[in-house]
């Protein structure tokens, strides 16, 4: 499985400042307390060309994802709808789902929430715990409800059962002061060009001190003492002053400031 969970928020209600986001804060911690990273993320409006043009694109990924919102009945929920247009599937009522439905809500259950347990065809059920309307499984791509009591026990169990935990990149950050970019980019390209497997960021800074490089490095532990120890030795040739922000502890001793 792909190191990476991609994210789909659904709702207009999000883009016109009727709503805060929750999910994404609350997914990626979830995803990297178990080892994997979010690759990318879409906050989509309730709008059907939008939403099949997104998931189209998001099962086409080599990654799994995570969508929230649009799973009630009322006309503006098209999520469900959307995601089996987006594998050219038809939706049909699945058993399971109905059978909860029909459970959680007796009689109250027709003529409108039996719509929820419409689902993309082959699609496999999330179970909901606070109220029983279940979410879907359709190909890569796993669908909560927006609501986040309901999402967060979900997402866990999915995480659970699905995601098995990793082993997490590693993480090294170092501040390079009173240093200029435009400086740094030919050793930068060829850095990058010799260590591939390592994740490089570079965000300049201009403070009252004057500037300064926060360089960062992700990867496995192998290759990121390798890519550390080139940075270190060109930090020392340059006789560069830089700060620790976040260096592994097996690796604090490689070098020194």
């Amino acid at each position: 499985m792909s190191a990476r969970l991609g994210i789909v928020i659904v709702g207009s209600e999000i883009l016109l400042g009727k709503r805060e986001d929750c999910h994404f804060a609350r997914t990626r911690s979830q995803a990297l307390a178990r080892g994997y990273e979010i690759g990318w993320s879409l906050l989509v409006a309730d709008r059907w060309d939008d939403l099949l043009a997104q998931y189209r694109w998001a099962f086409a990924q080599d990654c799994p994802f995570f969508s929230f919102g649009g799973l009630g009945a009322t006309p503006d929920d098209l999520t469900r709808a959307a995601a089996a247009a987006a594998r050219d599937l038809p939706l049909q009522q699945h058993p399971e789902a109905a059978a909860l439905i029909r459970q959680r809500f007796g009689a109250g259950a027709e003529p409108i929430r039996i719509r929820m347990a419409d689902l993309p065809a082959g699609a496999r059920i999330i179970p909901n715990p606070v109220n029983q309307v279940p979410g879907f499984q359709l190909h890569n791509g796993y669908f909560f409800p927006g609501f986040p009591q309901m999402a967060e026990p979900m997402s866990d169990w999915v995480l659970e059962r699905d995601f098995p935990r990793r082993t997490p990149a590693k993480q090294l950050r170092v501040v390079l002061l009173g240093e200029k970019e435009s400086d740094w980019v030919e050793f930068m390209e060829c850095f990058c060009a010799t260590h591939p497997q390592i994740e490089f960021s570079s965000l300049p800074s201009f403070r009252a001190e004057g500037t300064q490089i926060e360089i960062g490095l992700r990867g496995e532990a192998t290759a990121l003492g390798a890519a550390w120890s080139a940075l270190a030795t060109e930090l020392s040739t340059r006789g560069t002053r830089w700060q620790e922000l976040e260096i592994p502890p097996e690796l604090q001793n490689s070098s020194s400031e």
